[in-house]
C-alpha cells in the first residue's frame, strides 16, 4: 500500500506536489472538514434530514479531485461531499440537497459533477458511460466515481468494471474502503484480501492506497487520470481510510465496531499528518490555522444562509420541472391546481 508521508508528518522518499501545492490541499481539507461538522450540528438541529459525515476521509477525496480538469466527469456519493465540492459543485447545493430540496441536484452550467448518488453503486454505470461518451467523441475527458467499499458487492459494480474495461473507457474507479459498508465490515463482504486486487479479473490495474495520505492519493489518482486520458482505460484504485462518525446520522456505530478502533484511526488523521508535515517545513503557523478556520466558517454559514434562503417552490413549478413537454396527466394536474 502506497503511503509517502506517515501519520507523525515525516516523508519517505519523495512528494509529488509542491509545498504550496500541499499547502493549498491542507486548505481544502480544512474547509471541507468545516463544511462536515456545520452539517451534522444542523441536522441534529432540525434543520438538515439524514446527513452521511465523511470525517476522515478529507484526503481520498480532496486529493482525488486535485487531479481533475474542469471538464472532467464526476459521479459520487452520498458522502462524498468534498470530492463534489472541490470538483466544482457548490457548497449551497449539497446543503439544500440535504434539507430535501431538489433544486440541490441541479448542477449550474458547466459544472460537469453528477448530483449525488443515493443508491448504492448505481452511479457507477452513469459514469462509464459519461467516459465512454466522450472516447466516441474523440475528446480526452475522463470520468471519475467513487463509491465505498459496500458498493463493491453490488452488481452495479461488476457491470461498470466489465464495461468499461472491454470498452477501454476512460474511466478511474476510487473506492474509499472506509471500514464498514453500513454496519459491516470489508472481512465480512468479499473473501478477497483487497478490493483494489479484483481489478486484475477485469484486466485493468488495481492500485492499493493509504487513503488518509493526501499526497499518495493525489499521486496515484494523477497516474490513472493521465493513463486513461492517454487512450489507456480504466484503472480501480483502493483507498484505505475510516469513517469516523457513524453511516449517518440515523446510525449507531457503537452497536457494531470498537471505539478503541476509531480512537487509533484519530492518529491517523489525514490533516494532522499534513500539517505537521507543513509545520517541519515551515509552511504552517497557529496564525495561518486560524484565518483558515475563519474564512472556511464564513464561507460554509454563507452557503448555508443561500440554501436557507432559496424561495419554496409552488406545485406549478415541481409539476412543471418533470418533462421539457408537459404530458397530458401533468397538464391535468395543472388544471387543477388552478381551478
Amino acid at each position: 500500500m502506497l503511503t509517502l508521508i506517515s501519520p507523525d508528518g515525516t516523508v519517505g522518499d519523495r512528494l509529488p506536489i509542491t509545498l504550496e501545492e500541499m499547502r493549498r490541499l491542507y486548505s481544502d481539507m480544512v474547509e471541507a472538514r468545516t463544511y462536515d461538522h456545520k452539517c451534522m450540528a444542523m441536522q441534529r438541529q432540525g434543520r438538515l434530514a439524514t446527513y452521511a459525515p465523511f470525517e476522515g476521509q478529507e484526503a481520498a477525496q480532496i486529493g482525488a479531485a486535485a487531479t481533475l480538469r474542469p471538464d472532467d466527469w464526476v459521479a459520487a456519493t452520498y458522502r462524498d461531499a468534498a470530492l463534489m465540492w472541490r470538483a466544482g459543485y457548490p457548497w449551497s447545493l449539497l446543503v439544500a440537497g440535504r434539507t430535501g430540496d431538489e433544486r440541490g441536484g441541479q448542477a449550474p452550467d458547466g459544472v460537469n459533477v453528477l448530483p449525488p448518488s443515493i443508491t448504492v453503486g448505481g452511479h457507477m454505470i452513469h459514469a462509464v458511460g459519461l467516459a465512454w461518451a466522450e472516447a466516441l467523441r474523440g475528446s480526452d475527458r475522463v470520468a471519475l466515481t467513487s463509491f465505498g467499499d459496500g458498493a463493491t458487492s453490488e452488481g452495479d459494480f461488476h457491470e461498470a468494471m466489465n464495461f468499461a474495461a472491454v470498452f477501454n473507457t476512460p474511466t478511474v474507479f476510487l473506492c474509499q474502503n472506509n471500514g464498514f459498508a453500513i454496519s459491516y465490515p470489508r472481512a465480512e463482504q468479499t473473501r478477497s484480501e483487497s478490493i483494489a486486487m479484483k481489478a486484475e479479473g477485469y484486466g485493468m490495474p488495481g492500485v492499493l492506497v493509504d487513503g488518509n495520505d493526501v499526497a499518495a492519493v493525489f499521486e496515484v489518482v494523477r497516474e490513472a487520470v493521465t493513463r486513461a486520458r492517454r487512450g489507456g482505460g480504466p484503472t480501480l484504485i483502493e483507498a484505505v481510510t475510516y469513517r469516523l462518525g457513524p453511516h449517518t446520522t440515523a446510525d449507531d456505530p457503537n452497536r457494531y465496531r470498537d471505539e478503541d478502533d476509531a480512537v487509533e484511526w484519530r492518529e491517523k488523521d489525514p490533516l494532522e499528518r499534513v500539517r505537521l508535515l507543513l509545520e517541519r517545513a515551515g509552511g504552517w503557523t497557529p496564525e495561518w490555522q486560524t484565518d483558515l478556520e475563519t474564512r472556511a466558517a464564513d464561507v460554509i454559514e454563507e452557503a448555508v444562509a443561500m440554501a436557507e434562503a432559496l424561495p419554496q417552490p409552488t406545485a406549478e413549478e415541481m409539476l412543471l420541472r418533470m418533462y421539457e413537454q408537459p404530458t397530458s396527466s401533468i397538464e391535468s394536474q395543472l388544471r387543477e391546481i388552478g381551478s
